[in-house]
């Protein structure tokens, strides 16, 4: 469209000559910025001689274009990936580049609708706190359902001797240990409006908040469990031995103390406390006998603050100070409890089950086990029953 031309807009019966100048203006402006389709409408226009009435209507159209937020960089929409975002958009068969657009929700429940310029491509979500033991501890992938590994029950028993005396026959014991392989699940249901008009990255926040989902499933699992269909957790297995700390509600640091230097140097030197904040902020107030603090902040960036010269692992899953329970445990989990995966977080894709209803389903899974293969590697703290 050539514009140095004589433009109908000047012809006679055309707006006044302050409206012809501003459209004229932003004509100029429009034809290096939209898209074809918008530059058709508007030699449509122009070639009907619009009225002052249908120039104001060009105007607000021109303005919208040039809302905040829209793409004029060369006409087309940007090209987002392809692979997972296509496929959860519309399946395998639409597996093509895709346009990001204005987030569409179907109805006030869903949380209404909002127009592309008031969108913001951020999804907002509730804090989900998952227990670290899945970083402390040793994890290794299995193509199996049960991972099975020799374990020496009984050492050899050596003898001093004489120069021709019989030496007795020592044999170590050797058993077996093993960790079943437990699943996790769960679908969401989303809206096929929702699928065509987001203006997020859906499948990545899906795919997230299922990885976030089975992380707390699994971290309170690690901790608790009872190995009913799902791991067996470290506070559960009955050969850790336990610590007296002689008070149902009062943490006493010389039980503290008592608790570190019961374990074997080996593991002492590598190990960890776990407990969660509450317990956390009741400790940072003990003192040892010297009126030294138990607790010490780090000093360098990256490193944990420590307990009685220990790192300390801050798990929201670990009970509070209480009757009865168990609010810390010291040990090596490097050593002292294995994790394994047998299926990392798999998102089948339905769009049959609730298809009448406007919907598509995704089913998530995961395949996990987890339990304590060195009870000798833990300590953890007995509160007095009353």
């Amino acid at each position: 469209m050539m514009l140095d031309t004589p433009h109908p807009l000047e012809t006679k019966g055309a707006p006044e000559d302050g409206d012809d100048l501003e459209v004229k203006e932003a004509l100029a402006n429009l034809e290096k910025s939209v898209d074809d389709r918008v530059k058709a409408a508007v030699d449509k226009a122009i070639a009907g001689q619009p009225t002052a009435d249908e120039v104001k209507g060009l105007k607000a159209e021109i303005a919208a274009l040039k809302r905040p937020g829209a793409d004029d960089s060369d006409g087309e929409d940007p090209t987002e990936t392809k692979s997972f975002w296509g496929f959860v958009r519309g399946g395998t068969e639409a597996l093509e580049a895709d346009e990001r657009k204005a987030l569409i929700v179907s109805d006030d429940t869903r949380g209404g609708f909002l127009a592309p310029e008031q969108f913001e491509a951020q999804l907002q979500k509730e804090l989900v706190e998952i227990s670290p033991i899945r970083a402390a501890a040793r994890v290794t992938p299995t193509s199996a359902g049960r991972v099975t590994w020799p374990k020496r029950t009984g050492t050899i028993t050596a003898r001093w001797v004489g120069e021709k005396e019989d030496r007795s026959k020592t044999e170590p014991a050797y058993g077996q240990a093993s960790l079943e392989v437990h699943e996790m699940a769960a679908y969401i249901d989303v809206s096929n409006w929702l699928l065509e008009d987001s203006a997020i990255d859906l499948a990545s926040e899906l795919a997230g908040d299922f990885a976030e989902e089975f992380g707390r499933l699994e971290g309170v699992a690690f901790t608790n469990g009872d190995g009913n269909k799902k791991p067996v957790g470290v506070l559960q297995d009955e050969a850790i031995k336990a610590i007296a700390n002689g008070h149902a509600a009062n943490l006493a640091p010389d039980a503290l103390i008592a608790l570190l230097y019961s374990l074997p140097a080996t593991y002492r030197n590598r190990g960890s406390w776990m407990l969660n904040a509450t317990t956390l902020a009741t400790i940072r107030t003990l003192k040892d006998g010297d009126g030294r603090f138990l607790w010490q902040p780090s000093f360098q960036a990256g490193q944990p603050e420590t307990i009685l010269g220990r790192p300390v692992v801050e798990a929201v899953d670990m009970p509070d100070i209480d009757a009865n329970e168990t609010p810390i445990l010291y040990g090596d989990f490097g050593v002292g409890y294995r994790i394994v995966d047998r299926v990392g977080l798999s998102i089948l894709r339905d769009p049959y089950t609730v298809a009448t209803e406007g919907l598509v389903r995704f089913h998530g899974r995961r395949r996990v086990g987890g339990g304590v293969v060195r009870p000798d590697a833990f300590r953890k703290l007995k509160m007095a029953t009353s």
